[in-house]
């Protein structure tokens, strides 16, 4: 069907007019996106049917990636490159007058994610598929995602998020694997054969309806698979409960990503979808593994499953529920499957974001599983007490549930046998400070994993412009092994290549030029430096440093006219959680920035600033290729790894920023040359945190360049924001700055000028940036998926011959 351009013509015609009933001529774009998608998904068909078979009969261990996020984009690009039929359907469609990247605009991003967590494991599941490795993914298929943003007036303003409004071309629904999944009810005990056993009676249960989304590999037969629940009514609902009430709260625990959790109610909803997510991947793990081996007493030995931070920990107390409750096991031994089928990635730094359930809500709404819970924390206690007899503080300190809660992140790590964190800085702060404790008491657990991005959607995909040129100068192995990129660093002071490169970034940069001037409005020069800082808005994240830093140019060039700079053009990208004020008040001020800067004659010449609204992977993908810098300036300790890094680096961006998460190793990578890094230390950060003498006010009072940009935050500065960023200027001073903003505000300036200055040698600036795509093979999601596939779940490649 796809083996020339002419039967994918004949092939994509007689689909159409099949599926619609109406001639090519009177078909529209959304028409012709979805023959071509049925086209691909048939195409994929006896791939993922032959790697299932095989699975099956080899009975191969398997690795179930369970992630409350997976961060997808769009799929139809990549399918056809992972196929190799990308080239065959361009050409084909051309001819019938289709552009294929205009038929993309028809896919919707899927809304299954937020930020670099979701994007992750997106980028796992590419690599197992094509590492031929058995890996699936299992996650919720929420129905409108995090928000769609939309800009009015400078604010955010969240919109549902509708990327099922026109169905999803990708998903198939195996309704006939549905399973049931209970909250509420009561525990019954009784005893038999001289065991006490438990039932959950009265239970309100709900229907997880699974819809299953091929995962396929590049260049290769593999084809694994996403499973994504649906929370759905059954047929009749439990407890007599109204039919109304019961059918929106059930469809509530599939409808958005992270419900609003301010309140109680909002609690219980999050703490639903998490239990419902494990609940049913793991009945339909069990289901299979029955299939294939009839007992559970070898699954660790043929199933490991990995939970993507917090969030899917009560798979924990969910397996011990099946193994105790319907296989009748003692304690000890499913306690030991347990142990060694499960193994957990933590993803942050920040204690805020380490889960903690109250257990006056935990408790009613999953009876059972609370049970288990406190058995597994009296257990371990007492293996604490065991080991540190009368050290009330340090077992008070570890407990999984003390004052009231149930520590998540204390129950992932008792209950896996491998923790482990995303960046070796990120792993060193986790067992010497975070969880020092726990590494104390189980140093065999912890291991690094860095973090990794699939080239193939992020260079091969996003930039076939720099991937073109890549092949013709190194030939094509670095595609499969990314590590051969070391070869493009004999080219990166050669005039020719350099040239071409050059050639290429600007092709880029005109292309997001015009994306801007269509989104926006704002005519922007496409020789000014593109200075991109694209992430989740978050304090830590330190976007106000950026701005500003921003503020202080405007007011030199206001100020000074013998003061010039290369010019730049700043570009944001970020969505605030619909909760975080003072993160939606940055969007506010980054947007009144850019109202004052860009209409400015006086500046405009030099500076401008773009916020591009709804940041999103499809937008990302027009953004990195773009970017000449790449802005990484967290306060350091407080970024796990981070991977927007990588996919600026790997597209020739040169990373600003603070030793902080991957940074740290992009250095290495790179050497120090070829990275811009300033501020703070972890350790003087953490020696700030622990022995104080961090006075914001000193930074304040000392440093006119830092008064004026903060004074301008409350003194009419912006004359229709009135006391809009008065909560910015309380956080600064009155609260003393908690991220260091002000203390790394001057060494940022220094690095900032630096970069200006280098940017002017176009030799040299174009060495650094060849320099940094030769050494971003590292930063591969294969290699990632490589380490843990051998040094944490044991499974091995599986070659799938159709």
């Amino acid at each position: 069907m796809f083996s020339n351009k002419e039967s994918f013509k004949s092939a994509f015609l007689e689909k159409l007019e099949t599926m619609y009933g109406k001639s090519f001529k009177d078909s529209a774009l959304r028409d012709q996106y979805n023959t071509l998608g049925h086209m691909v998904r048939e195409y994929i068909s006896s791939r993922w049917i032959a790697t299932n078979e095989k699975n099956r009969t080899e009975n191969n261990k398997q690795m179930y990636y369970l992630s409350i996020e997976f961060l997808l984009g769009r799929l139809l690009g990549s399918n056809l490159l992972n196929l190799g039929i990308l080239d065959v359907c361009r050409e084909g469609l051309d001819e019938l007058g289709i552009n294929l990247d205009e038929l993309e605009e028809n896919e919707a991003d899927a809304g299954l994610g937020n930020g670099g967590l979701g994007r992750l494991a997106a980028c796992f599941l590419d690599s197992l598929a094509s590492l031929d490795l058995p890996g699936h993914g299992c996650g919720i298929r929420y129905k409108h995602g995090l928000f769609d943003q939309k800009i009015v007036d400078g604010y955010q303003v969240e919109l549902p998020e509708q990327w099922l409004r026109h169905g999803n071309v990708w998903e198939l629904r195996r309704h006939d694997q549905a399973v049931e999944v209970g909250f509420w009810g009561q525990i019954e005990a009784s005893t038999a054969n001289g065991r006490l056993e438990f039932r959950h009676t009265k239970a309100e249960t709900i229907m997880a309806v699974p819809y299953d989304i091929p995962v396929v590999g590049y260049e290769t037969n593999t084809v694994n698979t996403l499973r994504l629940w649906n929370a759905e009514p059954v047929p009749f609902p439990p407890n007599n409960k109204n039919v109304l009430v019961y059918k929106r709260e059930t469809e509530a625990v599939s409808e958005f990503l992270y419900p609003d959790d301010t309140h109680d109610e909002g609690k219980i909803l999050r703490l639903k979808q998490q239990y419902f997510l494990v609940s049913a991947s793991l009945q339909n793990i069990i289901r299979l593994h029955r299939e294939r081996n009839g007992s559970l007493r070898n699954l660790h030995e043929k199933v490991a499953i990995h939970i993507n931070d917090t969030h899917p920990v009560l798979a924990i107390p969910e397996l011990m529920r099946i193994l105790l409750d319907e296989e009748k096991m003692d304690w000890d031994e499913a306690w030991n499957i347990t142990v060694h089928t499960i193994s957990y990635t933590n993803h942050t730094t920040l204690s805020e974001a380490l889960e903690k359930w109250p257990t006056h809500i935990f408790q009613p709404l999953l009876p059972r599983i609370f049970m288990i819970v406190e058995e597994i924390n009296e257990r371990f206690c007492r293996e604490l007490w065991n080991k540190y007899t009368y050290d009330w503080k340090r077992i008070e300190d570890m407990a999984i549930i003390a004052h009231g809660l149930v520590k998540m992140a204390h129950l992932a790590i008792v209950g896996s046998h491998s923790v482990n964190g995303v960046a070796h800085i990120h792993t060193e702060i986790l067992k010497q400070r975070e969880m020092h404790l726990f590494h104390e008491f189980y140093p065999e657990k912890f291991n690094n994993k860095t973090n990794g991005i699939t080239h193939r959607r992020w260079l091969l995909k996003a930039n076939p412009q720099l991937s073109k040129l890549l092949c013709e100068t190194i030939g094509t192995e670095w595609i499969e092994n990314p590590a051969k990129l070391q070869a493009l660093s004999h080219y990166k002071q050669d005039a020719a290549f350099q040239e071409k490169f050059y050639e290429v970034k600007q092709f880029r940069k005109e292309l997001l030029a015009k994306r801007i001037e269509e989104q926006t409005g704002i005519r922007i020069d496409t020789h000014s430096l593109f200075d991109v800082q694209v992430k989740r808005l978050h304090a830590y994240k330190r976007q106000l440093l950026n701005v500003l830093h921003i503020m202080y140019l405007y007011n030199r060039l206001k100020e000074d006219s013998s003061f010039t700079i290369q010019p730049r053009t700043f570009i944001f990208g970020a969505k605030a959680s619909p909760g975080y004020y003072y993160a939606k008040k940055i969007i506010k001020l980054i947007n009144e920035l850019a109202e004052k800067v860009n209409h400015d004659p006086q500046t405009n010449a030099f500076l401008k600033v773009i916020f591009l609204e709804n940041y999103r992977v499809s937008l990302a993908e027009e953004i990195f290729p773009a970017a000449d810098v790449s802005e990484q300036i967290s306060t350091a300790s407080k970024e796990a790894s981070g991977t927007g890094n990588m996919k600026f680096m790997m597209n020739g961006a040169l990373t600003v920023g603070t030793l902080d998460g991957a940074n740290v190793e992009i250095r290495e990578e790179v050497g120090a040359e070829n990275i811009f890094i300033f501020g703070l230390t972890a350790e003087e950060v953490s020696n700030y945190y622990q022995n104080g003498g961090y006075r914001s006010a000193d930074y304040y009072h000392h440093d006119w360049r830092i008064k004026k940009a903060v004074d301008q935050l409350v003194n009419g500065f912006f004359p229709d924001a009135g006391d809009e960023f008065e909560a910015i200027y309380d956080s600064l001073l009155i609260q003393n700055d908690e991220y260091f903003v002000l203390r790394d505000f001057a060494p940022y300036i220094d690095v900032q000028e630096k970069i200006g200055r280098a940017y002017q040698n176009r030799n040299y600036w174009l060495d650094m940036s060849i320099s940094n795509v030769a050494q971003s093979g590292f930063f591969t999601s294969d290699r990632t998926i490589s380490q843990y596939a051998k040094g944490i779940w044991n499974i091995n490649p599986v070659q799938v011959v159709r």
